[in-house]
């Protein structure tokens, strides 16, 4: 079953088990990075603006949906993934977890797959509660089931959308500002996954031209290197920086250059490697 094109809609677009995370009121004070985010993946200025995160900003999952608008049709049964709604104990791999839930949110809004939201609303709130903002999350989980019922599309969009300002504000409030980039981090990497494998299942030259951004990929390789050190340590994050390093060569083109079937193949298989430390960990 296809889904509809993009129409300005995809994300910024938000433990114990390998190392354990400082509580959040136990970390260091940190002055917020002033890394250069892409204007155009910032996200809403009045939704952030509403939760007060506005100089913590991190990509919105929802622009970065929006960017790939012209990737074509996508096919939800070839793109859709198994999940739990278990959550991992390690809390970087809940918060990049989050991150990947909330971008298949928008994949189910783009492909309107009314049976599929319950599930993963349902997911995203325990990830919420093991991030220490499932409050902020459930008021969410009703509304999100409810406009996907009435097939009220657009506002089931926004309302994703503060579902990451809502967290990324739980962060901020909690001096856990590393978190928001994680989720922000786990959105990325997951809609780049989707819109690699669509552009590379129905190919055309114009389409590529949406994914060569080494901007947002240099972003986030300066977020990682902002976090705090006993974050880094963490084994996932360090397996994920080094592949958004062999990634960049990939995304390293001219600007308007369109990529080859082949250069496509090989940019989907290094995101959908990247996406999968995260996703097949939260399935343990």
């Amino acid at each position: 079953m296809t889904c509809r094109p993009f129409a300005r809609l995809l994300l910024p677009l938000i433990g114990a088990a390998g190392i354990a995370v400082l509580p959040a009121q136990d970390a260091p004070e940190r002055t917020p990075q002033k890394n250069p985010i892409p204007e155009d993946v910032v996200g809403d200025e009045h939704v952030r603006e509403e939760f007060g995160v506005n100089q913590f900003t991190t990509p919105s999952i929802r622009k970065l949906f929006d960017m790939l608008n012209n990737v074509g049709k996508l096919r939800f049964d070839d793109l859709k993934r198994s999940f739990t709604d278990k959550t991992p104990a390690d809390r970087i791999i809940v918060a990049m977890g989050l991150g990947t839930l909330i971008a298949d949110g928008f994949l189910i809004v783009q492909c309107e797959k009314v049976e599929e939201m319950e599930s993963v609303g349902r997911a995203m709130v325990k990830y919420g509660k093991a991030l220490g903002a499932g409050t902020r999350l459930g008021k969410h989980q009703q509304s999100l089931f409810e406009y996907s019922l009435k097939g009220n599309w657009q506002d089931l969009r926004v309302e994703l959308a503060k579902t990451q300002a809502d967290v990324e504000a739980e962060m901020v409030m909690l001096r856990d500002v590393d978190i928001a980039h994680l989720i922000s981090l786990g959105g990325w990497l997951r809609a780049l996954e989707i819109s690699t494998q669509s552009i590379k299942d129905n190919y055309s030259e114009e389409k590529t031209r949406q994914l060569t951004r080494r901007d947002i990929a240099e972003y986030y390789l300066m977020s990682l290197d902002s976090l705090h050190p006993s974050i880094m340590k963490n084994p996932a994050l360090q397996e994920i920086r080094k592949g958004l390093e062999e990634l960049l060569p990939l995304l390293d083109v001219p600007e308007g250059k369109a990529l080859s079937l082949e250069e496509v193949k090989k940019l989907h298989e290094k995101a959908s490697t990247l996406s999968h430390i995260i996703t097949d960990k939260m399935n343990g």
